[in-house]
Order: C-alpha cells, then sequence, then structure tokens
C-alpha cells in the first residue's frame, strides 16, 4: 500500500546524466524478488559499489541522509529501457519519493505512480534551475499540483487526475477499487444480469 502524498517539502539530488536506464537504476540479476522492501540497498548498484561489492566511501549515493532529501533531479529522458517495477520499487526504498525531470519514460511513469513515488515533468528552465541547484529545499504540493522552489513563485505541474486521487488517498489501483466494494456490491444488486 503506498504512503499518502500531499505535501513534501525536501533537499533535492541531482543527477544530472540523460537517458539513465531502468538498468542503471536497478541491473538485472537483481530482479528475483516480488517484495518491494530491500531494494534500496541495490538501486544505482553498479555505480555505489566496486567489483567486489563493497561500497564506495565517497560516492554521494552512500553518504546522502534520505530523510533530509527525498527528490531526485534527474537528467533528460530518465529510467528508459525496459520495463520492471522493481526500479520505482528500489528508489522509494532507498528514500527518494518524487523524481523531476524534462523527461521521464512512460512506462516507469505509470509504475511509479502506482507504487506512490511521484513523477514530475518540468519545462527546460525550471529543469536547470533545479539541476544547478542540487541540494537545494523544494516543495511539492500534490493537491494544488503546484512546485516551490525557493521565494519564486509556485509552479504548475500536471498528474493524471486518477493516479493524482490515489497518490493522494494512498492507494494502488486496486486498493481503490476494493475500497469501494460496498458500492460495487449495491451497484451490481439493482443491476441484475
Amino acid at each position: 500500500m503506498p504512503e499518502q502524498f500531499t505535501q513534501l517539502i525536501s533537499r533535492t539530488f541531482v543527477l544530472p546524466q540523460e537517458s539513465i536506464d531502468t538498468d542503471q537504476i536497478i541491473p538485472a540479476r537483481f530482479l528475483t524478488t516480488t517484495t518491494r522492501t530491500g531494494l534500496g540497498a541495490k538501486v544505482f548498484y553498479d555505480w555505489r559499489y566496486d567489483a567486489s561489492g563493497v561500497p564506495i566511501a565517497d560516492h554521494p549515493l552512500n553518504v546522502l541522509d534520505t530523510k533530509e532529501t527525498r527528490i531526485l533531479i534527474a537528467g533528460e529522458n530518465f529510467a528508459c529501457g525496459s520495463s520492471r517495477e522493481h526500479a520505482p520499487w528500489a528508489l522509494l526504498d532507498y528514500g527518494f519519493r518524487a523524481v523531476i525531470s524534462t523527461s521521464i519514460a512512460d512506462i516507469f511513469s505509470s509504475n511509479a505512480l502506482k507504487n506512490g513515488l511521484l513523477p514530475i515533468v518540468v519545462d527546460a528552465e525550471t529543469h536547470q534551475r533545479l539541476l544547478a541547484d542540487s541540494g537545494g529545499r523544494v516543495g511539492i504540493d500534490l493537491e494544488r499540483q503546484e512546485l516551490t522552489i525557493g521565494n519564486t513563485p509556485p509552479i504548475r505541474f500536471t498528474i493524471e487526475p486518477f493516479a493524482r486521487r490515489c497518490l493522494i488517498e494512498g492507494v494502488d489501483p486496486l486498493g481503490w477499487l476494493t475500497d469501494r466494494l460496498p458500492q460495487i456490491e449495491e451497484f451490481e444488486r439493482g443491476h441484475p444480469s
């Protein structure tokens, strides 16, 4: 069950590389699990660990305080490549709650929204401001669909309405449906086949 998402104020972590694919986010050899937990230790594994599996001590992702930093600012064409639900699972388990870029792969975005990770697409100018301020504080108001950077006026972003509703309620699409079973059953009783 995804955690409810209404507002988030967080520092940002910047990965400016373009076309980071899902195999870089979570290498295929770790896709042996069907649970959403535990993959945070493997996120960006081939960047964060040496060939013998030892964490690279000074890699920024190995020293990041994910209680303070929950927004990933990614380069263009983020999460391209193969469809794997494990990619948003890994980012969420690591501690990120939102990803912001100028373009995010459609399949990844769909998987992210179903699992509680908010993908936000911004214009190039906003993206450049975010890329230039790694560690800066950003506010996300999902109900208003606004992004706040520093003391500047909020920036509107779009999100598919049903996905937004599920995130605000803290349910996935199946959970949203099962929460309405009494109404569905009542409707079915009034419409016998």
